[in-house]
């Protein structure tokens, strides 16, 4: 017998349904963000790094998966879009600057803590303003494709390259927020039978 219960979402479960599980994610970055406050060194690093590829996977999924079906399915959709991806825009480049300075930066952590408001406020408004709608208006089945390309997507970006780039200093160059947006695109698109 299939399990009926609930993460504190109505509807389908966190296997079968893109808002749960994205839902879920936005705990898994708050923990994350909990993690590379209370560690240092070589451990704030690892959790660091681990911030910035489930905050690539988690916004270029949303970017490709879930903002497309929004815009169509309710009123204001548009607008509900496009302020969320102000506010992504916004993140991800206090995330890079982050990246850039390192977790030794004395300006690291109150830039951090700045980052992580901003985005618990950006995951809230996802949440009341965006998936409630798609929960509403969104057939299961599609929010289960949904969710399918997601895992794929988070499944396959932490471990491979950026697309296109042969050589490791050209990765490098490129940075590693670059190479997990682009194959977390690339995996969504294949995954959701679209063209590159």
């Amino acid at each position: 017998m299939k399990d009926q219960t609930h993460d504190g979402d109505t509807g389908a479960g966190v296997q079968d349904d893109v808002v749960a599980l994205l839902t879920r994610q936005h705990g898994d970055i708050r923990t994350l963000f909990d993690e590379v406050e209370r560690t240092t060194g070589m451990e704030r690093q690892d959790a660091f790094r681990r911030l910035v590829r489930l905050l690539a996977v988690h916004e270029t999924a949303e970017e490709e998966i879930v903002h497309p079906v929004a815009r169509r399915s309710f009123d204001g959709g548009e607008q509900v879009v496009e302020d969320r991806l102000r506010e992504e825009k916004q993140a991800k480049e206090k995330l890079s600057r982050l990246d850039e300075m390192g977790p030794e930066d004395p300006q690291f952590l109150p830039m951090l803590l700045q980052l992580r408001t901003e985005v618990m406020e950006h995951a809230r408004s996802e949440e009341r303003y965006e998936f409630a709608q798609l929960r509403r208006r969104t057939d299961p089945g599609q929010l289960a494709a949904m969710a399918n390309a997601v895992k794929a997507a988070e499944a396959l970006a932490p471990t491979h390259p950026h697309p296109g780039v042969e050589t490791a200093a050209k990765n490098i160059a490129l940075g590693p927020m670059a190479a997990i947006i682009d194959r977390t695109r690339d995996t969504v698109r294949r995954t959701m039978g679209k063209d590159g």
